[in-house]
């Protein structure tokens, strides 16, 4: 990470850059983009403040040879932010991305559930059946899904993961029964059928992204349950210390993603070895003050850590899925 005043991550980086942009070509660009990136960049885009022309300048020198002096970034983003919304995705969309972007709508289908928040998605679902629950989960985006689950009773969310892990795809009993329950809740049809949903592959991603006491009581039920099935969820499962099999460029392309205080707080709970790793790959000036940092640092609950580990593997996860990087081959309120 850079010792400048202020380092911009990918997401306010994109956010700087969509709104140089003109509105037109910035609606084309989110139309690109899934429904949790149009999120993260539109809140980003409406709230961040005080760029300087240096930042402006640095971002576009990432995308562009030649650039314009002038960008417009000065007044009117709620207004901009609104135009661009509905020029890329329609009213219908924007309308219910405006809603949590700016701050409170309803669309139809099993494609918009991702448009929705989480509590909006566990109101429509909740007193379904469980297959229902876990096919619903399983389109989700995996740390969307794990919202929803962290908002089911302890006892429900055990069995939603052993569904998911062995969905094998959509019966055609089970997606009309889930068409059914969408055009109830939605003014209008669930939209194309998916071929192949579920697998322990999801159920590992789901789980990745849930609080760590949760996940452990959550895997520790299903391995009573299902032996052989929680092993192979768990071997699926990509966790912090995993990031020790990433390479130099990888580690130094996640903390361009990050800030300082949530690497701080993740290594406060890490493995010695996994903590010198990310320190290797900074100066040897922010180093030191991160070390000095983190000795004066006092004792935090483990689940702050967690989630901050979790935010990291985040990052991680969406510049893995980009080909940025390469991946390798889980609580409470303790405190470390």
């Amino acid at each position: 990470m850079a010792e400048e005043a202020r380092k911009l991550n990918g997401t306010e980086r994109a956010a700087v850059f969509l709104r140089s942009l003109g509105e037109n070509e910035a609606a084309e660009v989110l139309k690109h983009m899934n429904p949790k990136e149009v999120q993260k960049v539109g809140q980003k885009m409406a709230t961040l403040s005080n760029v300087t022309r240096e930042e402006v300048q640095g971002v576009l020198d990432e995308f562009v040879t030649t650039v314009e002096q002038e960008t417009g970034l000065g007044i009117g983003s709620h207004d901009y932010v609104r135009k661009m919304l509905v020029g890329a995705l329609g009213e219908d969309k924007a309308g219910s991305l405006l809603d949590r972007i700016l701050s409170g709508g309803n669309t139809s289908g099993l494609e918009q559930l991702k448009w929705m928040d989480a509590r909006g998605i566990y109101e429509v679902i909740r007193l379904e059946h469980p297959q229902i629950i876990a096919i619903v989960c399983s389109f989700l985006e995996s740390d969307q899904a794990a919202q929803v689950l962290a908002m089911f009773p302890e006892r429900d969310q055990a069995n939603v993961i052993l569904r998911i892990s062995t969905l094998d795809g959509v019966q055609p009993a089970a997606l009309s029964e889930l068409n059914d329950i969408l055009e109830k809740q939605f003014s209008g049809n669930a939209g194309g059928q998916t071929a192949t949903v579920g697998g322990m592959k999801t159920a590992a991603d789901i789980l990745n992204f849930v609080e760590g006491s949760v996940e452990a009581s959550i895997m520790e039920s299903i391995k009573e349950a299902e032996p052989d099935l929680g092993q192979g969820i768990e071997d699926l499962m990509f966790v912090f210390d995993n990031l020790i099999d990433v390479d130099d460029r990888g580690i130094q392309a996640i903390m361009r993603e990050i800030q300082t205080d949530q690497l701080q707080l993740a290594l406060k709970g890490a493995d010695e070895t996994l903590r010198e790793k990310f320190l290797a790959n900074m100066s040897q000036r922010a180093a030191e003050m991160l070390r000095d940092d983190l000795e004066a640092m006092p004792p935090v609950r483990l689940s702050d850590v967690e989630g901050a580990q979790k935010g990291i593997l985040s990052a991680a996860r969406i510049l893995s899925d980009k080909g940025e990087i390469q991946l390798g081959g889980g609580g409470g309120d303790d405190f470390v």
